[in-house]
């Protein structure tokens, strides 16, 4: 009986304590749970793990391979990121001096596009070690030096036939036949194309700082410097034929000549002052001079009246060589304005999509 009673107490105790356990872990949990939710509180919003983000780097290595034997050349460590490709290649040059910064090409894959000199390393830069492929483009020349040389030859060859007509063609047959007026106002027209041409890189035309392989040069050398020995052969030559509707021909096609080399020079004023940057810039826009109001119609019109120039100096002249001349320009200009007319639309918000490339309302 005793012991069925304390067996009786021991039960009725396991349930109290049962009961308490129950009762009191609530609380516990309660005091656990508000010190743990102040501390997170006080301790501020839960930070998430950082990334690693390409901007961050603050030095870059600059691995340069060989573009044809994909050998190492050289490591260009602590490139910053602000560095551009110019920089890159100021370090390449330091490392390899036979290589001047002109020379360089660098290429982020083979085959790929050369990058220009103003991108940033940080924005080709998927990592902090950069491959790049080098590229020798060989020897180059300034676009300065380029364009002088070219306009230079054309007009120093034209004046030597002109001037010196006994020591090229036949002595007697040059004195014995008076030149015909077209030859003079022909000589007259082609050194004034040339010359503004010379002037214009001089004083005009914001001339690139970069450079240009020297195989261009020759290349440009040959195109213009040929077909001037050839045109000033056949002009100045003691038995040239004047233009087959005489004087009403030569007098028309020189004013025609004239207005199209005006225009041609104050539309490169304008492109000279007009501006690249920003949202709403638009490339190029007229302005109150009326030669330039061919801009309405045209995206290149200093192609247009390049054209105009030579088809009128070939109507004047009336001769095979400068026609030659004038159908060869005319289609390498013509693919030139629509490169360029495709990037104006691309570029230029306000550009005016009716405009045509070179000739109004055609090409």
């Amino acid at each position: 009986m005793f012991k069925r009673d304390k067996s009786l107490v021991s039960e009725s105790k396991r349930e109290l304590f049962s009961q308490g356990a129950t009762r009191s872990v609530p609380r516990n949990d309660m005091k656990k749970f508000h010190s743990m939710s102040q501390f997170v509180l006080s301790a501020g919003p839960l930070k998430s793990t950082p990334t690693v983000k390409l901007s961050k780097t603050t030095h870059f290595e600059i691995e340069i391979f060989d573009a044809q034997t994909g050998k190492l050349i050289c490591i260009v460590d602590k490139v910053m990121q602000t560095f551009t490709i110019h920089d890159v290649k100021q370090k390449f040059h330091q490392a390899c001096p036979k290589w001047y910064p002109s020379r360089v090409g660098l290429q982020l894959e083979y085959g790929g596009a050369f990058l220009k000199d103003y991108i940033t390393i940080q924005s080709v830069a998927a990592s902090s070690i950069v491959t790049l492929y080098f590229t020798d483009l060989g020897p180059q020349v300034k676009w300065t030096t380029v364009f002088l040389t070219e306009y230079t030859g054309p007009l120093l060859i034209y004046l030597i036939f002109y001037l010196r007509t006994p020591y090229i063609y036949d002595i007697k047959e040059s004195s014995r036949r008076l030149r015909h007026p077209v030859v003079h106002l022909a000589c007259f027209c082609h050194c004034i194309h040339y010359i503004r041409y010379i002037l214009e890189t001089l004083f005009v035309h914001k001339v690139s700082a970069g450079h240009s392989p020297l195989k261009n040069l020759i290349k440009g050398c040959a195109f213009y410097w040929g077909f001037t020995t050839w045109i000033a052969y056949y002009i100045n030559h003691p038995q040239y034929t004047p233009p087959s509707f005489g004087n009403r021909q030569i007098t028309v096609s020189a004013i025609n000549f004239l207005v199209c080399e005006a225009g041609n020079h104050f539309i490169n004023v304008v492109l000279s002052h007009s501006k690249h940057t920003g949202n709403n810039a638009c490339f190029p826009s007229p302005n109150c001079n009326p030669f330039t109001w061919i801009l309405f119609l045209v995206s290149c019109p200093n192609y247009t009246y390049e054209i105009g120039s030579w088809i009128s100096f070939t109507v004047m002249t009336q001769t095979l060589p400068v026609g030659v001349f004038t159908l060869l320009i005319s289609i390498q200009m013509s693919l030139w304005a629509k490169k360029k007319h495709k990037i104006y639309l691309k570029k230029c918000n306000s550009y005016v999509f009716w405009k045509s490339a070179i000739i109004p309302f055609i090409l």
